[in-house]
């Protein structure tokens, strides 16, 4: 099993050049930004996720949790920025993360859930889990051009059918934590598989036995539940329909534009908090006494999705709002201090509880949790707007 799994890893990645190394804090370009800075950032933190994060017993071995603050949005965005920078070769955390996933995935009927303390939790964690393996393998084989599925994501996105709910969602973790881990995030979830789908090579239209309802399922429950979402499900909603087709019509999709300029803030970015509303489990109040000073203000994740959203969309980089959000995003990568090293990145706050002022949810891995996902999507909106 290894060594197939070795073997595919090899061929996503055949062809690729060598890396080169970046320092630690590269300066910024002229009236832009600095790609170096953000690469050197990501990395580091996911080498801190892969070091911190649960381990998980998987096959033989184990492998480190995946995250939808970290790894998730890494996978995602380093290999777009690796071609920005004008380098093939995938890092070493890519090849990590990917090869981690596939082990998963191999070992789906023997390998331990993400939690697995009670019954519900062992649900969920399968049915998250689905999603985000399918996610991040049909990306890997997007990345690489492939004509079609390679072998661990066919078996990933048969599983993915398998975890589906008859109401078309997966079952999803709550703990409680806006925006990833709440109630309210199946439906993230549900927009995370149809991206997947649209995004396997050929995969949403070959007519896969497995995948005929499984994605009559997915698009009604999209569709039926959008009106009811939060802006920022909708937000991922409409950049899961530039890949998966018959999500939203023209006329929705006009009109949920128009409603994300209206949020936009006087200095040019969007604030997560403004996305809302937000549930915390079954509560209205958060677990915690998040910090509402810099949850008013603009912040990289909610600017940094949606610019590269509506970019996605179609919307050109000289529309009014992806023109002001990326003057905000060019503005906003700064220097932050973690530990005895500084990084330039962009930041976002959690919605949950103040970590930014010490004590054990204010440690510097967990304090940059938001920040992972504000600076992997701000350098998706950069590359996909240079």
């Amino acid at each position: 099993m290894k060594l197939a799994m070795t073997v595919v890893v090899t061929t996503l990645l055949v062809g690729l050049v060598a890396r080169g190394v970046a320092p630690q804090t590269p300066p910024a370009k002229p009236n832009g930004w600095s790609q170096e800075a953000a690469a050197k950032y990501l990395d580091d933190r996911m080498d801190v996720w892969f070091a911190q994060a649960k381990k998980l017993h998987t096959g033989q071995g184990e492998t480190a949790c995946i995250s939808c603050h970290t790894a998730v949005p890494y996978a995602l965005s380093r290999p777009a920025l690796r071609r920005a920078m004008h380098v093939a070769t995938a890092t070493p955390q890519e090849v990590r993360l990917l090869e981690g996933v596939i082990r998963r995935v191999e070992t789906y009927d023997a390998h331990q859930p993400f939690y697995d303390f009670n019954e519900a939790k062992k649900t969920e964690s399968r049915g998250t889990e689905a999603v985000i393996n399918a996610l991040v393998l049909a990306s890997a084989d997007a990345e690489q051009n492939r004509r079609e599925p390679t072998e661990p994501t066919r078996r990933a996105l048969r599983r993915l059918w398998e975890t589906q709910r008859a109401d078309g969602a997966w079952d999803w973790l709550d703990f409680g934590l806006e925006p990833f881990e709440s109630a309210d995030a199946a439906y993230y979830g549900a927009t995370l598989a149809a991206l997947a789908v649209g995004t396997a090579p050929a995969y949403a239209t070959s007519h896969a036995t497995d995948a005929t309802v499984g994605l009559d399922r997915l698009r009604s429950y999209l569709k039926e539940r959008r009106a009811a979402q939060s802006l920022l499900n909708q937000v991922a909603l409409l950049l899961a329909s530039t890949r998966l087709k018959d999500l939203l019509t023209s006329g929705q999709q006009e009109a949920l534009i128009a409603e994300i300029q209206r949020r936009q803030q006087n200095d040019g970015g969007w604030s997560l908090q403004t996305l809302g509303p937000w549930r915390w489990g079954d509560r209205r109040r958060p677990p915690g006494t998040p910090d509402a000073s810099l949850l008013a203000q603009s912040d990289g994740y909610a600017t940094g999705l949606i610019v590269y959203t509506l970019r996605k969309a179609g919307v050109p980089g000289d529309h009014a709002a992806v023109k002001k959000g990326l003057q905000w995003l060019k503005a906003n990568q700064q220097d932050i201090q973690i530990g005895q090293r500084t990084y330039r990145a962009w930041r976002a706050y959690s919605l949950n509880i103040d970590r930014e002022h010490g004590g054990k949810e204010g440690e510097p891995w967990r304090r940059m949790f938001m920040s992972d996902a504000a600076t992997t999507f701000a350098v998706l909106a950069l590359v996909a707007s240079d």
